[in-house]
């Protein structure tokens, strides 16, 4: 009997291959870069099963390349590359794997935050560069974080878990989500507001949300212009959720006092960027969920989504369950 092809779009972790080797053949681009959409359309022409990442658009085009695919596999929470509306369509499940990096982007988002507010970066460059002579009561000026207000956008898994850790730094917690979060809120004290307040009274603000036509450049010069001068951007989310050119406006007239993003639009963004040349920003390269066991576990979990869905069953997380109720009808 012909086992189905699967092909992955990048060089992942192992597990992934543990999970699928005795069940399927497997194909992969053995790269730690994108696979060229031109590679891409071919290969899927004979794959019953598709591992992919964000880095990879998953349309009607692919789609109609794809003949025989059952099931498409997400190793991210995201799934803005993916036309989910499409696969639905044609009756395939959507896979991702959410839960799992929770812990290691609220880590990161947190890092950010105490480094920005703290003016890291600029430290050791100063450092290195010889320019420390002696201690200064006036070097390096940052910004209080224990006691400080912190305004979360999107009180999800993440931005729950981010507002645990602001307790931790007797935080003021406001948040704003399209719903209102009540466990959040009897754990944590957490409160909600509209988006307007939270601009204004957050002295650092932190980006949860997932990207939509209604989040798509939520941050832009209206709300630069609400945000305190004092205040620090956080972004871990999805980098076009922010006006890239109206952040670096904000940061370069002193609007606000830094940022810190593990996502950017574009991304990544050109070594040349005039964003990347101001000290009061720092930017990593989508790193959140870049440890060793949080990596090894979606890749586990995006590859039994596949073999889920090879078989015909449903999917552990699908993020469009309502293909199943379509296949019932």
């Amino acid at each position: 009997m012909t086992r189905p092809q699967v092909y992955i779009t990048r060089r992942i972790p192992e597990r992934a291959f543990e999970v699928l080797r005795e069940h399927a053949e497997i194909k992969v681009w053995d790269s730690d870069l994108p696979v060229p959409r031109e590679i891409l359309l071919k290969e899927v022409a004979d794959a019953d099963g598709l591992l992919c990442l964000l880095t990879e658009k998953v349309d009607a085009e692919l789609l109609n390349a794809a003949p025989r695919l059952k099931v498409v596999s997400n190793m991210a929470v995201g799934f803005d590359n993916i036309d989910v509306a499409e696969c639905t369509r044609r009756g395939i499940p959507v896979g991702n794997t959410p839960g799992v990096l929770t812990e290691a982007t609220a880590d990161l988002t947190w890092a950010l935050l105490l480094a920005a507010a703290r003016r890291i970066r600029e430290a050791i460059d100063y450092v290195r560069e010889g320019r420390w002579i002696t201690w200064g009561p006036m070097l390096l000026l940052g910004q209080d974080v224990y006691g400080a207000t912190i305004g979360i956008i999107g009180m999800g898994r993440i931005g729950t878990a981010v507002a645990r850790r602001a307790k931790g730094f007797n935080m003021r917690i406001l948040y704003h989500d399209v719903r209102r979060n009540e466990a959040a809120e009897a754990e944590l004290g957490a409160v909600f507001v509209d988006m307007d307040t939270l601009l204004r009274e957050s002295d650092f603000i932190t980006i949860h949300t997932d990207l939509n036509p209604s989040t798509y450049r939520l941050i832009n010069r209206e709300a630069f212009a609400k945000m305190k001068p004092t205040a620090v951007l956080v972004n871990a989310a999805r980098g076009p959720i922010v006006d890239t050119e109206a952040l670096y406006e904000a940061l370069k007239e002193g609007r606000i006092f830094a940022a810190a993003l593990d996502v950017t639009d574009p991304e990544p963004l050109p070594a040349d960027h005039p964003l990347l040349q101001l000290p009061n920003c720092m930017v990593v390269p989508h790193i959140g969920s870049a440890t060793v066991t949080t990596r090894n576990r979606m890749a586990e979990i995006a590859a039994l989504n596949v073999l889920a869905g090879l078989r015909g069953e449903r999917l552990p997380y699908c993020v469009n369950p309502e293909v199943y109720e379509r296949a019932a009808g």
